[in-house]
């Protein structure tokens, strides 16, 4: 079968290939998202076999968000010079091998190293992905339901990693939460470079090395800072000392890009109006979506008393409810435009989290939890597609895997954040609750997170309705 270029008309054989391609990037993005959390339920398990203390095994998790919020726009800087579809399977490669490493894993130290590679693996793959299903969907309604799907399955794979995660662990072992990621990679391997031809930007540009250093320095120091702050408090130097530096070499990043002749970063692709709100929206609504999940599990199973895999399968309804989004996404960007689409499905999104923080303690999953559960994920669903489209605006061949690593970092620091600001914050109402009763001080915490991350997302429909110049409604088919 011959490569298709992303550049192909769209003959029916190139069609075919073009959607099959599609399918292998989604479950790609699948696996990546679902390495996101996948550990989380294992991870007691994982401590008793390898010895874990408490603080290294945080590593475990930290590991992988450190390597893969530090390394993406390096990595989408790279894909667009060297080849996307290359950069891509290196990637992948590098995770699946990464994954047998930390199945094999004996020692702690083996678990957090293979972890950290696995998080590069994923800068890799993630940012040249997209920007091969971007190029391969040059615009309109087929992009848009090309993302959709992406964005949709992406999702997917962050809400069923703590299923999977709970059965393998509960009925194989832990180290196949890892192993599970082999035969992925090799079907991926073998298969893509058979539908999809090679794309790289028409320059001599080379990497921008100070640039560089300093984007990779960044976002490290930040993800490092704000995990430290969540574990140690935020007035130890151990989490004061690299959110400073962080900050100060970003005003140095700054300062350098305005000086470069090739920067790795083009100051004026971040402050394009459309692409700047919708990866603030982003920055914001990552922040609060990834809290949420986390402290709606630690609520499932401390105060409901859920074993792992039941907790898991609770929130499968999370997954169902963005399918359902996703369905009436595009549809409503066609009826309302661009920007009130957004608004409507991000104050839905509220809304959801609004009803969440209100729960008691004694409440049932089905009567307390799961109709909040599906309100939130159905805004979700339908916010995630069109926030991807809007961040990707005027993308070209040139830059589609620096747009495309722009997106994946702004969620994944969101989220970093979200976890460290909102997580701290909810433990700390929790021990100053004044309840006798630990569920309810537990959920007194839960509920105050809940309310702040509605604010939140509330906010981000705000900053859309005033900042964002509407589409026209597109006719309707």
């Amino acid at each position: 079968m011959t490569p298709i270029s992303t550049r192909t008309p769209d003959t029916p054989p190139a069609a075919r290939r073009r959607s099959t391609a599609l399918i292998v990037l989604c479950l790609v993005q699948f696996m990546l998202n679902l390495d996101d959390n996948v550990v989380s339920i294992a991870l007691p398990t994982v401590r008793a076999e390898l010895g874990f203390g408490f603080a290294g095994l945080a590593w475990v998790v930290n590991g992988y968000i450190l390597a893969f919020g530090g390394f993406l726009l390096l990595s989408g800087r790279i894909a667009d010079l060297f080849g996307r579809r290359r950069v891509f399977l290196c990637g992948v490669a590098l995770f699946g091998a990464a994954s047998l490493f930390c199945g094999l894993a004996q020692e702690p130290w083996q678990l957090i190293v293979g972890r950290f590679v696995q998080g590069s693996g994923a800068a890799l793959a993630s940012p040249a992905a997209l920007a091969l299903l971007t190029l391969l969907y040059p615009g309109g309604k087929e992009r848009a339901k090309a993302i959709g799907i992406w964005g949709g399955v992406a999702a997917l794979g962050a809400t069923l990693g703590l299923v999977i995660s709970g059965m393998l662990t509960d009925f194989a072992s832990w180290r196949w939460v890892f192993f599970i990621n082999l035969p992925v990679a090799l079907l991926v391997l073998v298969v893509l470079p058979r539908l999809v031809g090679e794309s790289r930007t028409e320059t001599s540009a080379r990497v921008d090395i100070p640039g560089t250093v300093l984007v990779v320095a960044v976002p490290g120091l930040l993800v490092y800072g704000l995990l430290r702050a969540s574990e140690t408090g935020w007035a130890k130097a151990s989490s004061v000392i690299p959110i400073a530096a962080a900050a100060l070499l970003a005003l140095t990043f700054v300062a350098v890009e305005l000086r470069t002749a090739e920067p790795l970063v083009p100051l004026p692709f971040l402050t394009f109006r459309p692409r700047a709100v919708a990866n603030t929206t982003l920055l914001l609504f990552s922040a609060s979506f990834y809290a949420m999940a986390f402290l709606l599990m630690l609520h499932i199973q401390t105060v409901l008393d859920y074993s792992p895999f039941t907790a898991g399968l609770s929130y499968l309804p999370f997954g169902a409810g963005i399918l359902a989004g996703m369905a009436v996404s595009s549809r409503a960007v066609r009826r309302l435009g661009e920007r009130w689409a957004l608004v409507v499905s991000l104050l839905i999104s509220a809304a959801g989290l609004v009803l969440l923080s209100g729960i008691d303690p004694s409440d049932s999953y089905v009567a307390g939890i799961l109709p909040a559960l599906l309100i939130t994920s159905i805004g979700c669903g339908m916010t995630l597609p069109a926030l991807t489209v809007l961040a990707l605006t005027g993308t070209t061949e040139e830059n589609a895997g620096l747009g495309s690593a722009v997106v994946t970092s702004v969620q994944q620091l969101g989220g970093a954040v979200g976890l460290a600001v909102l997580v701290t914050l909810a433990e700390q109402r929790r021990t100053t609750s004044g309840s006798l009763d630990p569920r309810q001080a537990a959920t007194d915490g839960f509920a105050h997170a809940l309310t702040i991350s509605a604010a939140l997302v509330a906010l981000s429909a705000a900053l859309i309705a005033t900042t964002l110049r509407n589409t026209a409604p597109a006719e309707t088919d």
